[in-house]
């Protein structure tokens, strides 16, 4: 198909100061192509060649959508032209202020896109412009109902989480987060911006090559677990380094090793009861320990083919991960080599599983328990350790409304517990 590239366009609101300007490359007329899901989270550099067109090919030939708050047209012809995939048009969005981010006709644009990337910059402007309005509502839509493809880049990457350093006051250090959690400068979100599949309970975070980091990402977790009661989760890339998440949950790791040391971090809190900091008050140093593997990090080395993998489905499988404790002794870092821990989040058996099946496994909508024995409780947790569905039913359990992924069926019989690992497709 011959493509009809076309002079950068600027479009900026006539009569008000110039909330948004716009650059387009390709052709006007937007093509109806079906987009396949992805995440291509970026460590904050220069793109990754492969990664970038592996979340280009997700597009399916479609549209590109950059949005950004600073900057100018630097994607269009990287995107359009330069790696090689086929795509209708890139344009990209230079949004200046939340009258920008609202214009119908940016809102048009977002919703008839098939992927959507977000540059770098300040997140706070992305935060301040796109949250609770009408922005966040599209880009919901789009990633949940339209199953486009979602990526960003450094600040773009830190937004993509349910839970998210907003950097509102600025950005924080390790040595001022490990002093005092609740440090003027550690502002969190949690759970009410970008709902985006298998990023749930998860903080983001780039540019790990810093060492300023590793410290102030584990206390947003310490945060998320204090501030919510649950498990806390989190994906961070080295500058040069992408992680790209496909729809069955795993997270592929691209980058130059080992030419360079170019890794994604996945961190979790330790898949034990007491997972909890001993403490996360204000005015304190963090104190996080639990015997020194507080939280259970598996570092994945990327390659130019992204064979390296983690799966967010179940936060366990991977391939050509390193896995690492890290612990906080009273505002003090320190990390130590470890093995997987093979999580299985809750209790093992204490009765004889004859007595009990759960079927099928894998499944689709519905869960079906046969049992010898009364079934005083039922609850099902998801992969975190939450608590979503509790019942006495063991016939026709109903989870048409949970995503795909990895849930946990604990069952309670005489005073005593067994728990299955089921998969839903």
């Amino acid at each position: 198909m011959k493509r009809i590239t076309l002079l950068i366009i600027l479009v900026s609101q006539l009569g008000f100061s110039q909330n948004f300007t716009e650059y387009g490359t390709g052709n006007v007329v937007g093509i109806d192509v079906t987009p396949d899901f992805g995440i291509c989270l970026m460590g904050g550099a220069t793109e990754h060649d492969e990664a970038m067109r592996w979340f280009l090919r997700k597009a399916n030939g479609g549209d590109i959508l950059v949005l950004r708050a600073s900057g100018s047209d630097g994607y269009n012809d990287y995107f359009y032209s330069e790696l090689g995939v086929a795509v209708n048009s890139v344009t990209t969005f230079v949004i200046n202020n939340e009258a920008g981010a609202l214009d119908p006709y940016v809102l048009n644009k977002v919703a008839n896109a098939e992927a959507i990337w977000f540059a770098g910059g300040d997140q706070y402007n992305y935060v301040s412009y796109f949250k609770d309005n009408a922005m966040e509502d599209a880009i919901n839509h789009f990633v949940n109902v339209k199953q486009g493809v979602i990526g960003g880049t450094s600040a773009g990457m830190a937004i993509l989480g349910s839970a998210y350093f907003s950097a509102q006051n600025g950005t924080v250090t390790n040595a001022q987060a490990l002093s005092n959690p609740y440090h003027s400068r550690m502002t969190l979100g949690y759970n009410d911006f970008l709902d985006i599949p298998y990023l749930e309970h998860i903080t983001t975070d780039s540019h790990y090559d810093d060492p300023d980091r590793k410290g102030r990402h584990s206390t947003f977790l310490a945060r998320y677990i204090q501030d919510n009661g649950l498990r806390a989760f989190g994906i961070a890339c080295n500058e040069y380094t992408a992680v790209c998440v496909d729809s069955d949950g795993k997270g592929y790791v691209y980058g130059d090793y080992p030419n360079y040391e170019e890794h994604a971090y996945f961190l979790q809190a330790n898949c034990v009861e007491d997972f909890e900091p001993e403490n996360c008050t204000n005015g304190s140093p963090l104190n996080w320990n639990r015997s020194g593997e507080a939280i259970k990090v598996c570092k994945v080395p990327g390659t130019n083919t992204g064979e390296n993998y983690f799966d967010l489905s179940d936060w366990m499988t991977e391939s050509g991960g390193e896995w690492f404790n890290w612990s906080i002794d009273n505002g003090s870092f320190n990390t130590s080599i470890t093995v997987n821990p093979e999580c299985d989040l809750l209790s093992v058996s204490d009765f004889d599983e004859a007595s009990v099946s759960v079927f099928p496994n894998p499944f689709i909508d519905t869960i079906h328990i046969a049992s010898d024995a009364l079934v005083e409780g039922v609850i099902l947790y998801d992969v975190t350790g939450k608590s979503i569905q509790i019942t006495n039913t063991i016939e026709g359990i109903d989870t048409s409304l949970f995503a795909s992924g990895v849930y946990f069926l604990k069952l309670k019989i005489d005073n005593k517990t067994q728990t299955f690992k089921l998969v839903k497709k």
